[in-house]
């Protein structure tokens, strides 16, 4: 990229996190305005920044012209579309309406591929043909102008809760892990997971473990976390004589992981504050001890692969010295003090205390580990952070207004209930056969679209029936938000293992087979979480909740060690047998 475009892209970028702060410290906004100037914001990063060919660019520019003046228009004539209610008044507006659906979707085809926008578009022919179809899923009909009304110039549709999510919360964390990515916390977290696990037992293995889960959340992303922590810890495992699929394993199991580990959680945990209506610490407070208890699995798992092979710790050379690691840990621990003082302390919202972390975190890109300043260093890590955060909005942007078609067609037409019958149905009244059949939609469903995609559109469908048969809103949402995530390591389609296979040199397959053992946390937990409700109430019983963990954890530890430890058949059993009356009963 030239020096101008990425100036270009970097001022795109500046301008986009300013919007989205501004929108934080200013006070209100016209949902109808700042939802739409935020996709008119997201729009040139995924169809012309990320395109990978001149012609991509070419088209992406004209559809980007097409949408960005659409967005504006909605914008601009928010309080006259607001006295609409939803329904198109002219032809010209169906044609606004038209092009932003169309934008729409091109722009999360572009983003992530065409499984998520193909679903869209069946939903959006069975809003408009559904009628036709006979017997119980067919629906009565909707006017066209109302229901494309309701989609585009209304906040039932694109403009919708879930978009809402995206500007006012998802889009601050994203920044937030933009700024600290740009500057020295990401070798923090190298830093702190070397000096805390390098000496150990299969030290490098377990280095990816914790490192993992310290990226992982604030990126959110496996795939991204693979990339970044993995360019450092698989080389580690492979020159001390790992063997490269479980290698590849480690580092896919333990990249995984940084979706469910709060803060962030891939962007699923504002997503479930606004779904279940549930406060933001309170759901950090019930996903914190299932992820540590998937964490744990991998880290016992690790003990028992070192009893199949020699898996050396770091060599004392390699390990950072207790000066570096003070240092840099200061890169993530000041910002994050920050968040956690702002949610915690003076009690304001999280994307309040997060918008004064990205501030703290800003002005940290000034140093670097010998705590020298460079004015022209900075200006690059500030260049770097405007255009990734620019991106990162962007992707999340095309994914959250994408599920929002479907989200908004499944309330008008009454598909979401019907669907929620047919699992009631199918499961025969009973709770456990429809956790089954959501557990095998949501890895379906994941195989295609992005975890955060794949559980707002789940549990719009599921979530009703489960808390029909008597789980707590907060339960269902947890168990299908882990569900949705199980296709990052599960075959045909894991994301996260081709990554690390390719990048140590592997088979995928067999890195899959090791991921599997290594990552059972992620098949267990969430039915623990059913069998163990106290498990997430962290926040209103902490004694009844450590005590579940604790009973969990042996239960995940016996499992884990007696399915990947060389045993006899015997032992292995009684070992797996042990651990499943301990995590369930």
């Amino acid at each position: 990229m030239s020096v101008s475009a990425r100036l270009f892209w970097a001022a795109l970028g500046a301008v986009s996190i300013a919007f989205h702060l501004g929108l934080v410290f200013s006070g209100l906004v016209p949902n109808l305005v700042s939802r739409p100037v935020h996709m008119a914001l997201a729009l040139p990063f995924v169809l012309v920044l990320m395109a990978k060919t001149p012609a991509q660019r070419t088209s992406g520019a004209a559809i980007a012209a097409l949408g960005i003046a659409a967005c504006l228009w909605v914008a601009f004539r928010a309080d006259a579309l607001g006295d609409q209610y939803g329904y198109l008044a002219d032809p010209f507006q169906m044609a606004v309406a038209l092009t932003l659906l169309a934008v729409v979707l091109e722009m999360a085809r572009r983003a992530i591929g065409w499984p998520l926008p193909l679903v869209a578009a069946i939903a959006l022919a069975y809003a408009v043909w559904g009628a036709a179809i006979p017997g119980e899923f067919g629906h009565p009909g909707l006017p066209m102008s109302s229901l494309f009304g309701t989609l585009t110039i209304a906040e039932g549709g694109i403009w919708g809760k879930l978009t809402g999510v995206s500007v006012n919360v998802v889009a601050i964390f994203v920044i937030f892990g933009a700024i600290l990515n740009a500057g020295e916390a990401g070798q923090g977290f190298m830093n702190v997971a070397a000096a805390a696990a390098g000496r150990l037992r299969g030290g490098a293995a377990k280095v990816s473990v914790l490192s993992s889960a310290l990226f992982g959340s604030i990126s959110g992303s496996a795939s991204a976390n693979v990339a970044s922590t993995g360019a450092i810890t698989l080389p580690a495992m492979t020159r001390l004589g790992y063997p490269r699929a479980l290698a590849g394993a480690v580092e896919a199991v333990a990249s995984s992981g940084g979706q469910i580990m709060p803060p962030l959680m891939g962007a699923g945990a504002f997503v479930m504050v606004e779904l279940t209506g549930t406060p933001y610490a309170d759901i950090v407070m019930a996903a914190l001890l299932p992820a540590f208890l998937y964490f744990f699995a991998v880290w016992i798992g690790i003990n028992a692969f070192s009893l199949r092979h020699p898996l050396k710790g770091l060599a004392v050379e390699d390990r950072p010295s207790i000066r570096a690691v003070l240092i840099t840990s200061a890169f993530f621990l000041v910002p994050f003090t920050v968040l956690l003082w702002g949610m915690f302390v003076i009690n304001v919202t999280p994307q309040y205390a997060a918008s004064l972390a990205i501030l703290a975190g800003a002005v940290l890109l000034a140093l670097d580990a010998n705590l020298t300043l460079d004015w022209k260093r900075t200006l690059h890590r500030l260049e770097e952070a405007c255009i990734n955060g620019g991106k990162q909005i962007g992707m999340i942007a095309a994914i959250i207004l994408c599920a929002s078609i479907i989200i908004g067609v499944l309330g008008m037409t009454g598909l979401g209930v019907k669907i929620t019958s047919l699992i009631l149905s199918g499961s025969g009244g009973y709770l456990w056969p429809a956790l089954l059949l959501t557990a095998i939609a949501c890895l379906v469903l994941g195989m295609e679209v992005p975890t955060t995609a794949a559980y707002v559109i789940c549990v719009s469908v599921a979530g009703p029936a489960l808390i029909a048969l008597g789980l707590a809103p907060l339960q269902a949402h947890l168990f299908v938000f882990w569900y949705a995530l199980l296709s990052t390591i599960t075959p045909p389609v894991c994301g996260a293992v081709f990554i690390a296979a390719g990048m140590v040199g592997e088979n995928w397959l067999k890195v899959a087979l090791a991921a599997m053992a290594l990552g059972l946390g992620l098949y267990l937990v969430p039915l623990g979480m059913i069998a163990n409700p106290a498990l997430i109430a962290l926040a209103d019983t902490p004694a009844a909740a450590l005590l579940a963990a604790l009973k969990a954890g042996a239960g995940l530890g016996a499992i884990s060690f007696g399915v990947i430890a060389p045993l006899n058949p015997l032992l292995r059993a009684g070992l797996v047998a042990g651990g499943g009356l301990l995590l369930f009963v």
